[in-house]
């Protein structure tokens, strides 16, 4: 039996209201950035349509669609992202959902081509240490995706090279509240550069958190 809306009305419209929420919070802009989240059983993904106003988009908008492109359920276009949530969903199969924002303190450092330095607890904690920088691709392409593997196959964030960012975790929350850590760092390092050298935190061998004086950034 083919798979209909109801199947699906929850996980969309939670991923309408994380999209909404992001928009409102500033992390994304006008259409862009895309939500999406992975249905395990059938290996569906349903993701926000292409270039849709966030203000007005409601469940029914989502599009339902298999990894390779193949529409399910839906009138419109999926967002252009959709091969890069794909590659992350085939390759990283330990995550269900993926949050693809343009917040613009930390699309400075994508733009930079520059990771964002570890020097808060919470980076560390949540974030795996520093927002690493995965490789450039063209916009829409399926290499979007796979330049992000090596990073997030070890962090549930990165920053993709003069796009974004983009954000994994195993519920939709998870990764929403990862790309606003992201924001919050990449903006506290910005204003804490604009007087003086931000440190960093690491962690030593005994695994004991500490912070480096002697590490420039």
């Amino acid at each position: 039996m083919k798979p209909s809306l109801s199947n699906y009305r929850p996980v969309c419209e939670e991923i309408v209201a994380t999209a909404r929420r992001a928009y409102n919070e500033g992390l994304m802009a006008a259409t862009s950035g895309n939500v999406s989240c992975l249905d395990p059983k059938s290996g569906y993904m349903a993701i926000t349509p292409s270039g849709m106003d966030y203000a007005v988009m409601t469940p029914e908008d989502i599009v339902i669609l298999d990894l390779d492109g193949n529409i399910i359920i839906g009138t419109h276009k999926p967002s252009s992202e959709w091969k890069m949530h794909a590659e992350i969903y085939r390759h990283l199969p330990q995550y269900r959902a993926i949050v693809h924002t343009h917040s613009p303190n930390a699309t400075a450092f994508a733009v930079l081509r520059r990771e964002i330095p570890c020097t808060l607890v919470e980076t560390l904690l949540f974030l795996g240490g520093s927002i690493e920088v995965a490789s450039y691709a063209a916009q829409g392409s399926a290499e979007v995706g796979t330049h992000c593997l090596p990073i997030l196959s070890r962090k549930p964030a990165c920053l993709l090279a003069n796009h974004g960012v983009v954000t994994v975790g195993d519920t939709l929350a998870q990764a929403y509240t990862n790309s606003v850590y992201v924001e919050d760092a990449a903006n506290i390092v910005r204003l804490a550069m604009s007087t003086g050298c931000p440190i960093p935190v690491i962690i030593d061998k005994e695994g004991t958190k500490s912070y480096d004086s002697s590490v420039s950034i």
